[in-house]
């Protein structure tokens, strides 16, 4: 099957590219519209400063606009619901009308393609917002399987032909989140369940609403028609400057997995299967994954070292095997396999302070901890051993600083038989080699990290939540 728009595939340009991880590691640009200030002409990377923009989230109440950088996908026909049963490792027996859904995808082998936020519009109509991977996923899946369904895209607003989104969506949270929210809707708002959603009236425009928190609070997503934006952020604005409510700016809202602990953008496992070469030869040049922008001190010359499974990422939680999916034989016999866990890194203060101090003065460079961002790898993939120069039991991704704790944290996955919760880790940070030839990468040494190991979330308001959800 040729490519959706004729051009050249991703299985042409890995045919010219026999080292796909030196070149995933060394020359693509990153395709998460965060880079390179992308974003810029629509939202600001800050409102104020993004340290008390983060501390509304636990203080007061923050306003994220989520409208412009999540592509999106609109699914409906007789055989949508079917569609997305065949692609989910996610039970659908409790898939009401009224509820939301974190779609997981895997490939027939048990690989993670990716992850998305999955809204259910009517019987036959669905919205799949986020994880580019998982949504090519779905599409593609739609026409190997002559499903009877129609697909419409809409892409982040940088990349997006029309210059606009069909819809706006923003995200409210803190603890004062659930007071404005229940102010600012006509008649009040009704009580919507952890991941349910609900329609309501705000300022005279109907908003679909999830009741969906990063930090442990009553947090909503708010969505509509594009051309309401400003009337409902508005009305948010308004009812939520009595209770502290801070607009939050790119640079903030980046910052909030951290919180959340959600494991974004794992690279996809498709390189390697001879079954997805069909895939391979669908999929674009130009798209998300041909531009995987690998980058940390793990270099292996196996892209299947770099692939993840639902366990790493703590999607077992979610997996059912009470249908049948995509990948279900796979996983089914990976389960009495030794697996990593999704934790939560805690650097050593010391060490942070040892790297920022080798950013003066006449000595070794280390590799710059940026705040409150500071993975720049799209996987970000770094070392983790208990000893030095030990086995490596995992890997720490997502990095960044916490300002509501005074912490340097990164989401990782591990061996926990090998460092349970509490034990002393060494991350290895910084690429070796001086480097590699990524643009953002300065030059620099590697240097090792102690690191205390946590649950992820490490906040427990915000494990109990997400425990809530299941």
């Amino acid at each position: 099957m040729p490519t959706p728009t004729g051009q050249r595939s991703l299985q042409e340009l890995m045919d010219e590219k026999p080292d796909l991880v030196e070149y995933f590691y060394n020359e693509t640009d990153a395709p998460h519209p965060m880079r390179y200030s992308r974003l810029d002409p629509w939202i600001p990377k800050e409102f104020t400063n993004w340290r008390d923009e983060q501390r509304s989230w636990r203080e007061t109440a923050i306003l994220l606009d989520q409208s412009h950088h999540m592509p999106e996908l609109f699914l409906s026909g007789p055989d949508a619901l079917e569609l997305l049963q065949r692609v989910g490792i996610n039970s659908f027996a409790n898939y009401s009308l009224d509820r939301g859904k974190q779609l997981v995808g895997c490939t027939p082998n048990g690989h993670l393609i990716g992850d998305c936020i999955l809204y259910r519009l009517g019987e036959d109509s669905f919205e799949l917002v986020s994880g580019m991977p998982l949504l090519n996923w779905v599409e593609y899946q739609a026409h190997v399987n002559d499903c009877n369904v129609t697909i419409r895209r809409d892409a982040p607003t940088p990349f997006n032909p029309a210059d606009r989104r069909i819809k706006y969506r923003f995200q409210m949270d803190g603890p004062n989140a659930g007071e404005i929210f229940n102010e600012v809707v006509d008649g009040g708002a009704p009580t919507i369940p952890f991941f349910h959603q609900a329609k309501v009236r705000i300022a005279g425009c109907e908003v679909l609403v999830l009741r969906h928190g990063m930090a442990g609070h009553q947090g909503v997503e708010l969505s509509g028609p594009y051309d309401e934006l400003a009337t409902v952020r508005d009305a948010l604005l308004k009812a939520g400057e009595p209770h502290g409510l801070m607009q939050g700016g790119t640079t903030t809202y980046f910052s909030t997995l951290f919180e959340s602990a959600w494991m974004a953008q794992p690279l996809p496992g498709i390189y390697t299967d001879d079954d997805l070469r069909g895939y391979r030869e669908w999929l674009p040049d130009t798209g998300w994954e041909a531009a995987q922008h690998l980058g940390g001190s793990f270099v292996s010359s196996n892209i299947e070292d770099y692939y993840a499974t639902p366990w790493d990422l703590g999607y077992n939680r979610i997996m059912k095997f009470d249908h049948e999916f995509i990948g279900r034989a796979a996983l089914e016999a990976k389960q009495d396999d030794p697996h990593r866990s999704k934790v939560t890194l805690i650097w050593n203060e010391e060490d942070v302070t040892k790297v920022y101090k080798s950013q003066l003065g006449h000595r070794t460079r280390y590799k710059s901890i940026e705040f409150p961002v500071a993975y720049y790898g799209f996987p970000q993939c770094d070392e983790v051993r208990v000893t030095s120069g030990g086995e490596m039991i995992g890997l720490s991704c997502h990095v960044g600083y916490s300002n509501n704790d005074g912490v340097v944290v990164s989401l990782s996955t591990l061996d926990i038989s090998k460092a349970e919760i509490g034990s002393e880790v060494l991350i290895t940070w910084g690429e070796p080699n001086g480097g590699s030839r990524k643009p953002e990468v300065e030059q620099h040494e590697q240097v090792e990290v102690r690191a205390t190991v946590a649950p992820a979330p490490y906040l427990k308001a915000v494990a109990e939540t997400k425990v809530a959800a299941i």
